[in-house]
């Protein structure tokens, strides 16, 4: 069978079924469409920002530890990941307030931009809740509905009622209930993968961000705190009592 044979067999069927179910179903069909497409779209910006990439964290940890900070940001700007620009946040926030009474000031700024990547993140999320949700319910309605019509007829064949008239509107009732399930089960499945992704990513930042924090820390030079005119080491003084 050709594919041309199958597009019209599928468009057939699918004019038989919004004519049967009325305009509940093409409502239902559009939330269909709609939700599709907010699935395409957030799995490929979580798939270009590359959500799952976090082992350049260990690198940046490392070159921060050990004071290279000029290779630990060019290592993060690299990345597309948000994670390595929370870090950087994370770093020049530190570097802005170095004093140890302004860490909360530091995690505040952190937080703030973090928070920012997750709104993105999590952006439509709201859109597919509302349609796994809805689906069922407006399935639910075209059934009443539908039952409604029935026992209209039912009740308008007066003493010649037609069994076959009675199980053809229930069917056709019931069928706004199957495409509503039908909409709205891969929906919920979808969306829980997507809140489940944007949880991970969630918990690889603050595991991050407080790597930098607890993991690394300035480095000063020795002579930087030595006061004035004092010696560097035991071995200096020594040599000074000497002379």
């Amino acid at each position: 069978m050709s594919d041309t044979a199958v597009a019209s067999g599928f468009l057939q069927r699918l004019a038989v079924l919004t004519e049967l179910g009325g305009p509940v179903v093409m409502i239902l069909l559009a939330m269909s469409v709609t939700a599709l497409a907010i699935v395409l779209l957030k799995t490929w910006q979580y798939f270009s920002l590359r959500l799952h990439r976090v082992e350049f964290v260990d690198r940046v940890i490392v070159l921060l530890a050990e004071g290279n900070t000029g290779d630990a940001g060019t290592l993060m700007a690299a990345q597309r990941n948000p994670i390595a620009r929370v870090m950087e946040s994370a770093v020049a926030a530190r570097e802005r307030w170095p004093e140890k009474e302004n860490e909360s000031l530091v995690r505040e700024e952190v937080a703030r931009v973090g928070a920012r990547y997750l709104e993105g993140l999590r952006g439509q999320l709201r859109g597919l809740e509302v349609i796994g949700s809805l689906s069922p319910l407006l399935g639910l309605l075209g059934t009443v509905l539908g039952m409604i019509e029935a026992f209209r007829q039912l009740e308008a064949a007066g003493s010649r009622v037609d069994p076959a008239l009675l199980s053809g509107g229930i069917w056709e009732a019931l069928l706004t209930t199957a495409v509503g399930l039908a909409v709205a089960i891969p929906v919920v499945f979808a969306l829980n993968w997507l809140e489940r992704r944007v949880e991970r990513f969630r918990h690889r930042m603050e595991d991050a961000v407080t790597r930098v924090f607890t993991q690394t820390q300035h480095h000063a030079s020795p002579v930087a705190h030595r006061a004035p005119g004092r010696p560097a080491s035991l071995a200096a003084q020594r040599a000074d009592d000497g002379h």
